[in-house]
């Protein structure tokens, strides 16, 4: 028995099917509450379930927030460089811990949180730029980077101008290792550089430990925070840049006025006009058979020179023997195969400040130089300063004097050393303590010992006339001889030398 099928209407097509919801986004479509057409009985029970479904909760809306987010990203719809978003775990991770410390500590701390927070603000869209442009040119570089060093600045600044605050301790620690954020005009080796940056400011983070350890563990935390903040940025760049920024893009980096453009090929040398040429072949023929001819004479080609004469011959003439010096080329000339002598450049002099390193440089006659005011971490070179004597005050890690003549320091404690390099009659006076004098290849060093520096360590070398005072239970000082000359032996069985001082009895 055949079975009839209503057939379709023509005009109407068959309504596309819904495509699914992609997997990767849980987003939850709102209820519709559809009436049952008349269930029957035992149906229900179903229909009250159908009812009774919840909103979504608020952690849930945030977990689809987030799933939502994660797959624009993988998607490429909104996609981040991988280094940008490397660098964004490291604003939400260490440096968060850091700024939430110091919201609680508040006061400075916090202000200049506030500037720690543009700094990085600024770091991350210059990285977020390089990541879709392609390396400017040196003169747009700068340009670029004016927005980074403004506000190291800013923040080195705000240290400066509160250095009555109580909080100093925290400032000075993070203006000395802010420069690392410069490490994006750094090559090869930014990572390293952050490092020292980082190191440059344990100074001052052991302080604030040693000091509120025991009483506010928020500064703890604050310190912890910032020092992660640091090594997770050192591997940051050692994963992403490890030679250097990399400038990922094709596009010209905007910030900047473009470079000019190049210039055009040289014009074209002129054509040489050939009918202004005049060439005889006539005439070198004749030279050719007029030189063939007084060639071919034989004999009498010397019929045409002239007699050298008795009063023209030197041996009968004593007279014509004398005659100009022959040339010398004057001492250190290009001729004479030895290097010029250049005069000794003068420059202004200088004393300033640049960082941690105080410079006095070029200076002459000056008997009243004085140095206050130092930090412990402070570093004080002398260069190629005459007749001078600097007097510094305050302790401080380590001086040098270099390239010095007839001149003399004076200080009250040294962390570290005191040292002499290619100077001439030159002197020093501690007042204080100095572990260490090295003296190197200086000529003439006098050394003013006191009680307190009398276990100094002195280490030289290729130096001579180099005497230490020491005072007496009177105040006079008494004057040793450091030794010049040596003598070496070889061991017993050939192991081995020993060397010992020899003293000179002349």
């Amino acid at each position: 028995m055949l079975c009839c099928r209503p057939k379709k209407a023509p005009d109407s097509p068959e309504p596309p099917a819904e495509e699914p919801p992609p997997a990767a986004v849980p987003a939850p479509a709102p209820v519709v509450q559809r009436a049952p057409p008349s269930p029957p009985p035992e149906a229900a029970p179903a229909a009250a379930e159908t009812e009774s479904v919840e909103e979504p909760s608020p952690g849930a809306r945030d977990r689809l927030r987030e799933s939502r987010l994660r797959f624009f990203r993988e998607g490429g719809i909104c996609a981040m460089s991988a280094s940008v978003q490397a660098f964004d775990e490291i604003l939400q991770g260490p440096l968060a811990a850091y700024f939430d410390a110091s919201t609680k500590i508040g006061g400075d701390v916090a202000t200049h949180a506030d500037l720690v927070r543009k700094a990085f603000s600024v770091q991350r869209a210059y990285l977020e730029m390089a990541s879709t442009s392609a390396a400017p040119a040196a003169a747009q570089l700068q340009t670029l980077l004016k927005p980074t060093s403004d506000q190291i600045s800013a923040i080195q600044q705000f240290r400066e101008k509160n250095r009555a605050s109580k909080l100093f301790n925290h400032l000075s620690a993070i203006s000395e290792s802010i420069p690392a954020l410069g490490w994006i005009a750094v090559s090869p080796t930014p990572g390293p550089y952050v490092k020292e940056m980082n190191d440059a400011g344990q100074f001052y983070t052991n302080r604030v430990l040693k000091e509120w350890k025991e009483k506010d563990k928020v500064h703890v935390d604050w310190v912890h925070g910032w020092v992660q903040a640091l090594t997770a940025l050192q591997q940051f760049i050692k994963q992403h840049h490890t030679t250097g920024l990399v400038w990922a893009g094709k596009q010209q980096a905007t910030g900047g006025a473009p470079p000019p453009p190049p210039p055009g090929c040289p014009p074209p040398p002129p054509v040489l006009d050939m009918s202004q040429l005049n060439v005889s072949n006539g005439d070198a023929s004749n030279d050719r058979s007029a030189l063939f001819a007084e060639i071919n004479k034989g004999a009498d080609i010397t019929s045409g020179l002239k007699k050298v004469t008795a009063d023209m011959q030197t041996h009968k003439n004593p007279s014509l023997r004398s005659g100009p010096a022959p040339f010398k080329a004057p001492p250190g000339s290009a001729s004479s195969g030895g290097k010029a002598v250049s005069a000794p450049v003068s420059k202004p002099p200088l004393m300033a400040k640049e960082g941690k390193k105080w410079i006095v440089e070029y200076h002459k006659g000056r008997k009243d130089l004085v140095i206050d005011q130092v930090e412990m971490n402070n570093v004080v070179y002398m260069f190629k300063c005459e007749d001078c004597v600097l007097t510094i005050k305050g302790k401080l890690n380590s001086v040098v004097m270099d390239s010095c003549k007839k001149s003399a320091v004076v200080f009250d404690s040294l962390v570290s050393s005191v040292e002499f390099v290619n100077c001439q009659s030159v002197q020093m006076q501690v007042l204080g303590t100095v572990p260490t004098v090295t003296v190197e290849k200086t000529d003439g060093c006098q050394m003013y010992l006191n009680e307190q520096s009398v276990n100094v360590e002195i280490i030289s070398s290729k130096s001579s006339e180099m005497n230490i005072m020491i005072p007496d239970q009177s105040g006079d000082y008494m004057e040793y001889a450091v030794p010049e000359q040596f003598k070496t032996t070889i061991n017993t069985g050939r192991k081995g030398i020993t060397t010992t001082a020899v003293e000179s009895l002349g």
